[in-house]
């Protein structure tokens, strides 16, 4: 479902004022200033968290989640904070199998806002996003198994850890060993 055929979602992730929504290009300063503020915490992890990220990258980034979003190829939502409208973080679903109606789901939270929840709450919000409105049966979290904190949250999140992949991801051409996870419709029920 494009978002020209239906409103675009938007989610509370309560208690608070956290809402996931999908990207807009208001929020390019916002995305700019905590992917700023990440680079250590999260860097390690994603490609584009690098030092010499511009805010041109996340004007770029915006125009790419909604383009890829009319295709079908890529949902991807801001966690933003309507306090005072920072970005907490971002979570959504990419690597569509569509024969099997299967996609994964990532997500990242900015260094000042690590360790309050915000992603084990934004995954399941996500994930009924990907359950109810696009089909799918199975939703994956793939994570380095290095990433303490990104497995810490797919648990959290209720995702059931199926194993560890061999090589699976690739980090600054690396490939490393990743813990897959996976949530299906019933264990959100």
């Amino acid at each position: 479902m494009s978002q020209d055929q239906a409103p675009w979602p938007s989610f509370p992730l309560p208690p608070g004022t956290l809402r996931v929504r999908p990207w807009q290009p208001e929020d390019a300063d916002a995305l700019f200033a905590a992917a700023s503020e990440s680079i250590q915490s999260v860097g390690r992890w994603l490609p584009w968290c690098r030092a010499g990220y511009t805010r041109e990258d996340s004007v770029a980034w915006i125009a790419h989640a909604q383009g890829c979003w009319q295709l079908e190829e890529l949902f991807a939502f801001a966690i933003v904070d309507e306090a005072d409208g920072s970005v907490a973080g971002g979570v959504g679903l990419n690597q569509f199998n569509r024969q099997h109606r299967s996609a994964n789901l990532g997500y990242w939270v900015r260094q000042s806002r690590q360790g309050q929840g915000i992603a084990p709450r934004a995954v399941p919000a996500v994930a009924r996003f990907g359950f109810g409105t696009l089909g799918l049966v199975r939703v994956e979290i793939v994570a380095a198994v290095d990433n303490v904190p990104s497995r810490r949250c797919a648990e959290k999140a209720g995702a059931r850890f199926e194993g560890i992949g061999r090589q699976r991801l690739v980090i600054d051409d690396t490939a490393v060993d990743a813990a897959v996870y996976a949530l299906i419709p019933s264990d959100l029920a």
